[in-house]
């Protein structure tokens, strides 16, 4: 690795950090996926789940790569210290590692069948929006719905690889509790996709919902997203037990946020609750797969 690639991860994707909270989503979402598996089955984190968390750890650098490429004009102006931006390393570099990393995630996944084509699709999908940005300037970046909806099929894809991982274990083929889960995974990280960019009073240029929504617009849909999440997987718990209400917890991290963000003071939304409400929502499905299927 070179010290440019280097220093590039620590700006843009710090690795013990990143890869903590990979493995909460990977580990996390499968957990979820036996939460709502109609099927009745004893759930635990195996080899399948390992290659995973390790899987996503590598996608998800991977997408912060295209990110940051389709974000360089922007970035320039708002963000000038990230590694992109102040030349750290250049856009040629990190489609280089994109091309090396990409062909070790394909290798490792060689033999778990469906799931490494739904892997290849992704990050081929992937490449796909980067080329619209770069060469036709296709969507403007500031019409942010649109922009998250383009992007939404690259965590469906990764969704369903790691659903995909998870029947290969329990031994059932796909049902239709996928769908389920995926719009639970979908709205909790709706809030922190909301959530951190909150604020009253966007600077010229910058990227916001609210420019969209408003503020209040924009703060209801992320606690109503927070909630919806629980709220559907109490819903949807198959079985129900005393584990199913665990998930709720994390809830307290947005109401805290949103109580923060009622002073007329407090200009912009703490983004490190919306982050730390995801990971912890993470581990409590995690937690509530392992002891909620539990005998």
């Amino acid at each position: 690795m070179t010290g440019r690639f280097r220093r590039y991860l620590r700006g843009s994707y710090p690795p013990v950090r990143s890869a903590l909270f990979a493995a909460c989503w990977a580990v996390g979402v499968t957990g979820l996926f036996a939460v709502v598996d109609p099927h009745r089955g004893t759930w635990r984190p195996d080899a399948g789940t390992a290659l995973g968390a390790l899987t996503i750890a590598l996608d998800m650098l991977l997408m912060r790569i295209v990110d940051d490429i389709r974000d360089l004009p922007y970035d320039r102006v708002h963000n000038p210290r990230r590694p992109l931006a102040a030349g750290v390393v250049s856009s040629s570099e990190l489609m280089r590692w994109y091309a090396l990393i990409a062909v070790l995630l394909l290798v490792l996944n060689a033999g778990r069948g469906a799931a490494a084509l739904v892997l290849a699709l992704q990050l081929g999908y992937a490449l796909l929006l980067l080329a619209a940005d770069r060469w036709l300037r296709w969507p403007d970046p500031s019409r942010l719905v649109l922009t998250l909806v383009l992007s939404s099929p690259v965590q469906l894809l990764l969704h369903l690889y790691l659903y995909l991982n998870y029947v290969r274990s329990a031994g059932h083929p796909f049902d239709g509790s996928f769908w389920l889960a995926l719009v639970i995974v979908a709205v909790v990280t709706l809030h922190l996709e909301l959530a951190k960019k909150i604020t009253r009073a966007p600077a010229p240029g910058e990227r916001s919902y609210v420019t969209t929504f408003g503020v209040a617009g924009t703060v209801g849909a992320a606690m109503v997203s927070a909630f919806a999440a629980a709220g559907l997987l109490l819903l949807a718990a198959r079985p129900a037990t005393a584990w199913t209400l665990l998930p709720v917890a994390p809830l307290a991290l947005p109401a805290v946020a949103w109580w923060r963000f009622r002073r007329p003071a407090t200009v912009r939304w703490d983004a490190r609750f919306a982050l730390w409400f995801v990971l912890s929502t993470f581990v409590a499905w995690a937690v509530t797969g392992v002891l909620g299927t539990a005998g």
